[in-house]
């Protein structure tokens, strides 16, 4: 049933909502900007299988306190149906955006009021230390306040379970009913009153816990001692890294660590740059301009929740070029098998994992070392759940997505920018000690497995308008699949909302393969207004034919 979205407005007037929510929804009611009303109150902000992520402001259809309050109040009532045990907690950390520090101590009381231990971080903390601090507390769940690298207007709060992983099946589906079940702010409850859970502040213990066990994933000491002067350019964009990354890599004897003095400013309206993401060129540009001035090796950028990283190198010219997500984990990916082969540590029990729309360059490189990769849906809480699934069985190395992700041991079950600097920068300076760069050992993986290139369009489409547009995208290329890609016959069809046939969760995904080998992916955006396009090719050629075929979908 379409509900009257100006009668929901109107009900955000009653006393339920404090001053400031009223006045700022008169002001929109009487602004007579129709779309921007509908937008804000046509809905309940979706929680989805991750958590929330939206616009803030005031409605249903907006993070503020009361979503968040009653997200979390759901969260609440599952944990307190769901586990018996009388040792009950939940970790909480927070990034640098606008209102994560109110909404994490919402979040906080809420869990409280309803008998529920927490641990709260002290300030500003990257998402995955927040998934280690879960496994060091024994906590049952956490909550990370952040909408990763989405635009500044933007804020969310991604709910993870006991294993430090984010929910997945059945557990998320479960929380999103009992979210779903709470119609109205009365029903928080928003302040601990008798029989409130302890919240305990978290803050310097666990950061030494966490750079200590990071730190024990490096493999090559030696090389690392010989080249600790390798120049880096660390910028954290204005997020939680700059709490953690230059510590990271000043422990792993790295002296020549470069800032950017502007955007180490914890600012949730990152004022120095157009998005806050390191897939962006733009978010690099002045950490580039550091590097050629002060003459460094490599350039890296965290995204605001710093789970991401993205990274510059100088070329065989000596110039500084981006690399992606594809590219950067395909090395380390080489790196990490690398070293394990020459330490010994490689047996059939050994695995890596990468999601469906990461290059298949990765397959090639676990390939020809014998190790097992496993394929899965978009999303590191899929990676996540193949460690957990392995535990005791086989032993997780490293696992990447084309999305700046990625990850090495099983401390952190999400992706950690924290690990993938360390991890870039002891890559650097074992290829400096056989008189290499990180580019070097990139053009070495593509002359060993061929060359792999892969393109990534989105399209943007706002509002409710853009919801019903992107579905029916997607319905169009379900009854229309283009039967041609680059100009070679579409050989396969793959639709993961066909979970019989894929043997992964359903999910809203189409791949289109073709008889030379090429691939496109279909995925509307699960966390932003927008439909993605991804495409993979190899061989000579590849980067002619991945123009050819943004040309063809992204129109």
């Amino acid at each position: 049933m379409q509900r009257n979205y100006k009668e929901v407005a109107q009900s955000w007037l009653s006393e339920a909502y404090d001053a400031a929510t009223r006045e700022s929804v008169r002001a929109l009611i009487d602004s007579r900007d129709e779309t921007a009303l509908e937008d804000a109150f046509y809905r309940n902000l979706e929680f989805g299988t991750g958590g929330l992520r939206g616009l803030l402001g005031v409605g249903t259809n907006r993070m503020n306190k009361y979503t968040v309050g009653m997200a979390t109040q759901g969260l609440a009532n599952y944990i307190r149906k769901k586990v018996t045990s009388d040792d009950v907690s939940v970790c909480i950390s927070f990034d640098s955006r606008n209102h994560s520090d109110e909404f994490a101590r919402i979040t906080a009381d809420v869990l409280s009021a309803n008998g529920i231990h927490v641990y709260l971080f002290d300030g500003i903390r990257p998402t995955p230390e927040l998934s280690y601090s879960i496994r060091l507390k024994k906590a049952t769940a956490g909550v990370m306040v952040t909408a990763s690298h989405n635009p500044k207007e933007y804020n969310g709060y991604k709910v993870f379970w006991s294993d430090g992983g984010q929910i997945t099946s059945p557990v998320d589906k479960d929380i999103v009913s009992e979210v779903n079940a709470i119609s109205d702010p009365s029903e928080v409850k928003f302040i601990p009153g008798e029989g409130a859970g302890k919240i305990e502040l978290m803050g310097a213990e666990v950061d030494e816990c966490y750079i200590r066990d990071l730190n024990s994933l490096m493999l090559s000491p030696k090389e690392r001692a010989a080249h600790n002067d390798i120049k880096i350019v660390y910028t954290p964009l204005h997020g939680t890294g700059v709490r953690i990354v230059p510590a990271t890599l000043e422990r792993l004897g790295f002296k020549n660590i470069l800032h950017v003095p502007e955007q180490d400013v914890s600012d949730g309206n990152f004022p120095t740059v157009y998005s806050p993401n390191p897939e962006e060129p733009s978010a690099l540009k002045m950490a580039i301009e550091v590097a050629e001035r002060e003459g460094a090796d490599i350039v890296m950028a965290t995204d605001p929740d710093a789970d991401r990283m993205g990274i510059a190198v100088r070329n065989s010219d000596g110039k500084i070029v981006l690399l992606n997500g594809n590219q950067t984990a395909s090395v380390l990916t080489y790196y990490i098998l690398t070293r394990w082969k020459e330490l010994g540590k490689l047996d059939s029990t050994k695995y890596v994992v990468k999601t469906i729309v990461t290059t298949e360059l990765i397959t090639a490189i676990c390939r020809s070392f014998g190790v097992k990769v496993y394929d899965v849906l978009t999303g590191f809480k899929y990676i996540a759940e193949i460690v957990g699934r392995n535990e005791g069985k086989g032993e997780f190395i490293c696992g990447g997505e084309e999305s700046y992700g990625f990850n090495v041991g099983e401390f952190v079950r999400d992706k950690d920018a924290p690990i993938a600097c360390s991890m870039t920068a002891e890559c650097c300076a074992w290829a400096a000690a056989q008189g290499k760069t990180f580019w070097d050992i990139l053009q070495e993986v593509y002359a060993k497995y061929g060359y792999y290139r892969e393109g990534l369009v989105s399209v943007v489409r706002k509002g409710k308008s853009g919801v019903e547009e992107i579905a029916a995208m997607m319905t169009g290329y379900r009854q229309n699949p283009p039967k041609a890609l680059a100009g070679s016959p579409v050989v396969k069809v793959i639709d993961y909302n066909e979970p019989e046939k894929t043997g992964l969760p359903k999910s809203n995904v189409l791949q289109f393969f073709s008889q030379a080998g090429d691939k496109v992916s279909v995925r509307p955006s699960g966390t932003e207004p927008k439909i993605k396009f991804y495409f993979g090719a190899c061989g000579p050629d590849a980067d002619e034919k991945i123009e050819l075929l943004k040309a063809q979908f992204a129109r």
